[in-house]
């Protein structure tokens, strides 16, 4: 992937738009080091920031169409480019270059917008038609690649990262939203299209923005698939199982297109561990894989990744996320993330990637997706279990499909007790749209109890719940309970949470590029055609998937239980509470000073911390966004250090304003 930046001023003046593309490109360094470029013309500014993946020699951007009427700043990988290459070829279209971002330029000339539903891939981007003086931004069905934009007088500034849009020097100050802030701590992200900025947005997944004579409008092309229960396949499971099969095998050797070596993240989790098995099986037997270790052995999965390992015979790399070194980590990862964090879980990924970077690998295949696509979160189990009981309340077997549901965090015979009374006591209100995630979103809300009075009277009666309600589409209520749980899932965590902060922020900090199989738009389509009871059957998670893969994967790998994917909190950060950063951050000085959080209360959490006897998880939650909310303040707000656009060397620079007035 790539950083991009683009400043639309139309026929306003006023803004050197060389100089601030520069200082935007600079903060992106770290998503493309190799090579920077830059367009300008009067109403225009496009600015990128390579990470050379295809076409190391003449890919440099940004790219332009035959006649130069068409210039294009372009995040992101469409892994069908060859295909449509071939088919604007035959069609009269002539290249330049042997990249996927020249055949984004063609395409839109043959199709315009629409051209976006020809595109299997992740991407974001900022076209500029000189004919029509309309910027066209872009970004990929589920999100993958990030694009932020803000304007300021009728003047809009666009980029991969909000960091680049502050240091265009465009905007005005920017402040912290408290309404943001109530949706992250209730919901773990803002809702889509929302940033924690006030009058900073991002480009919603499946969506475009058309900016032309200082205005906007958006255009929604793709959706997360629903199908209804007379729309579903009637094929057997095992002709399922081949056709999810073969559509996985096709993503996968996609995602290997490059001119670069492809290695792939190996967490020994079932999701992860498919996808390597297929390309170390069918595409590159010599396959560089990379994992995580913990310190803490109850998030450690090193005795599977192991095992996955000498399966497949791989050669594999991995890294020890140590307590000190998560807390120590932090401050860069919320950078990064450009968002307040309730968990820990990105700080690895982080880690990670920067270990991945070192050994020469730019490009990894993931496992993201598979959760969301083949019915694997514990939340939607639990959501099924609940509507079992509300349907028999008197079933004998209550108790033991609630213990099974959450293994992992409740170990004892009192947290079981107390989890098992709590379950209980909310499965009635099963025919609320928002049900299967109203527990997860209550019992993050509790930490809410921090915020400051003036936090408080700031959000007033705002309710993010009821926000969420309005996002919900047409029919909502006539889906199953699965269904209705996985869009909630799609549409509000997928993107804003696990392909930010735990997916494309983390490494691209690194200059690395994930590249998820299982999020091909091909199988969100293909699976919406099928029956719940094949994704989630019984309490039995990815049923299908496991079918899939049962003869590719070890019994070991396809029959465990789920493992979340987690990261010490409280021990992590236990000695920077006692005299490192988190000291500071948290002293009453400095929460008087930004007022988000009440002193009186978070020193209490403090002390319990020290003391060892703070071990629950809304807890853990509480202390980290305590801390990256302190920390985003400091950062963005406080003291943003502004990068010298004079500073950047632009490796290709095109300037029609110098050509205009010579003419």
């Amino acid at each position: 992937m790539c950083g991009i930046a683009a400043i639309y001023a139309g026929k306003k003046t006023g803004p050197d738009l060389a100089a601030a593309c520069g200082r935007m490109i600079a903060t992106l360094r770290h998503r493309g080091p190799d090579q920077s470029g830059v367009y300008c013309d009067p109403s225009v500014g496009l600015a990128h920031a390579r990470l050379s993946i295809i076409d190391l020699t003449t890919g440099g951007q940004p790219i332009h169409n035959e006649d130069q009427t068409v210039w294009i700043v372009y995040n992101g990988e469409v892994f069908n480019y060859l295909e449509l290459r071939q088919d604007l070829e035959s069609r009269g279209h002539h290249f330049y270059t042997h990249t996927d971002t020249e055949v984004i330029v063609h395409s839109y000339e043959e199709k315009g917008i629409e051209c976006l539903k020809d595109f299997n891939g992740q991407f974001a981007f900022a076209l500029w038609d000189t004919k029509k003086q309309r910027l066209f931004l872009a970004r990929d069905r589920v999100g993958i690649c990030p694009l932020f934009y803000a304007q300021n007088d009728g003047v809009y500034v666009v980029a991969s990262e909000i960091k680049a849009l502050i240091a265009s020097k465009i905007l005005p100050k920017p402040e912290i939203d408290p309404f943001a802030l109530d949706q992250v701590f209730t919901l773990w992200t803002t809702l889509p299209g929302a940033t924690i900025f006030k009058n900073i947005y991002e480009v919603k997944p499946g969506h475009a923005l058309i900016i032309d004579t200082n205005t906007h409008r958006e255009h929604r092309y793709w959706d997360i698939p629903y199908a209804a229960p007379d729309e579903h396949s009637p094929a057997p499971l095992e002709d399922l199982c081949e056709q999810v099969l073969a559509l996985l095998m096709n993503a996968t050797k996609l995602r290997l297109r490059a001119d670069v070596p492809v290695g792939s993240y190996l967490s020994g989790g079932l999701d992860s561990s498919g996808i390597t098995a297929l390309i170390a099986r069918h595409f590159n037997t010599n396959v560089q894989t990379f994992a995580i270790r913990f310190q803490e052995h109850d998030f450690d999965e090193g005795e599977y990744q192991n095992e996955m390992v000498a399966h497949l015979k791989v050669q594999h790399r991995e890294i020890e996320a140590g307590n000190e070194l998560i807390a120590e980590s932090v401050p860069a990862v919320v950078w990064h993330a450009e968002k307040p964090l309730l968990r820990t879980a990105p700080v690895p990924m982080f880690l990670l990637s920067r270990f991945v970077q070192q050994q020469g690998i730019k490009v990894v295949c993931t496992g993201e997706g598979a959760d969301e696509v083949f019915g694997g979160y514990d939340i939607f189990r639990e959501a099924l279990v609940k509507r079992f009981i509300a349907r028999q309340p008197q079933s004998a077997i209550r108790p033991v499909l609630l213990e099974q549901l959450y293994p992992q965090i409740f170990k004892n015979d009192r947290q079981k007790a107390a989890f098992r009374n709590f379950i209980l006591h909310n499965s009635s209100d099963v025919e609320n749209p928002l049900y299967s995630h109203l527990i997860r979103w209550e019992n993050t809300s509790r930490i809410k109890q921090f915020f400051s009075k003036e936090l408080a009277d700031g959000i007033g009666a705002y309710s993010t719940v009821a926000q969420c309600m309005q996002l919900l589409p047409e029919n909502f209520n006539q889906r199953d309970t699965l269904s209705k749980a996985q869009y909630l899932e799609d549409a509000i965590f997928l993107s804003n949470y696990l392909l930010s902060s735990q997916g494309d922020r983390m490494a691209m900090a690194h200059s690395l590029e994930i590249r998820p199989p299982y999020l091909d738009h091909r199988l969100f389509e293909f699976m919406s055609r099928v029956s719940p009871q094949w994704k989630v059957l019984g309490i039995n998670e990815k049923h299908l998937l496991k079918k899939v893969f049962k003869d590719v994967l070890p019994s070991s790998i396809t029959q465990r239980t789920k493992h979340p994917y987690r990261a010490p909190i409280q021990p992590s950060f236990l000695k920077a509470i006692q005299s490192g950063y988190v000291r500071e951050l948290l002293s009453v000085q400095e929460l008087e000073k930004n007022k988000f959080f009440d002193h009186t209360k978070v020193h209490a959490l403090l002390k319990k911390i020290e003391a060892g006897v703070s071990t629950s998880e809304t807890e853990g939650m509480a202390l980290m966004g305590l801390i990256s909310t302190q920390l985003l303040h400091e950062q963005f707000v406080e003291n943003f250090s502004y990068p010298d656009g004079l500073s950047v060397h632009w490796d290709m620079c095109f300037d029609r304003r110098k050509t205009l007035m010579s003419n």
